[in-house]
């Protein structure tokens, strides 16, 4: 559904489980950072509120979007690593260079989740402009990384569901 339509941040109690004991990698991108780091600071107090302990979230930086599927490949490998959450922002600029970088990056984030039989959270906005990126990154449209810290723990919750 369109973030125009429906807040990132609103969202249904429905499948959460208690996420004392998971831990979470987040893989941050370093460019637009202004709106990664607070699509981060979304993830992790979403983690928080609902049970997360601070030392089972580890984050790491990559230098950019594209870097997020090797850098996501690196966490999900580590074995205590229950969910990898990554933050991005692709904004479209005037060549192709916007479109080969998110389908990359969907595309291998998709692989590292298959590949390591673990939720790995697409939490990379694709804005046309930067103010679409910021309305998305805690402005009027919420938070992308709430969004993407909750996905995770219903993605844990079907998966604790189906191993039951």
């Amino acid at each position: 559904m369109a973030s125009t339509i429906k807040n990132l941040s609103d969202h249904s109690n429905k499948n959460l489980i208690n996420i004392a004991h998971k831990k979470f990698a987040i893989v941050v991108s370093e460019w637009n950072e202004q709106v990664t780091e607070s699509l981060y600071n979304g993830v992790v107090e979403t983690l928080k509120e609902h049970g997360a302990r601070e030392e089972n979230i580890i984050s790491e930086t990559v230098p950019g979007s594209y870097e997020l599927s090797l850098g996501a490949q690196w966490m999900a490998q580590q074995p205590e690593i229950d969910a990898v959450i990554c933050l991005g922002c692709v904004i479209q600029g005037e060549t192709k260079h916007f479109d080969f970088i998110c389908n990359a990056v969907a595309h291998g984030l998709t692989r590292v989740s298959l590949d390591f039989n673990k939720p790995v959270i697409f939490g990379v906005l694709t804005p046309n402009t930067l103010q679409q990126a910021l309305d998305r990154a805690g402005g009027k449209h919420g938070n992308k990384g709430d969004e993407a810290a909750i996905t995770a723990i219903k993605m844990l919750g079907m998966q604790q569901k189906i191993r039951q």
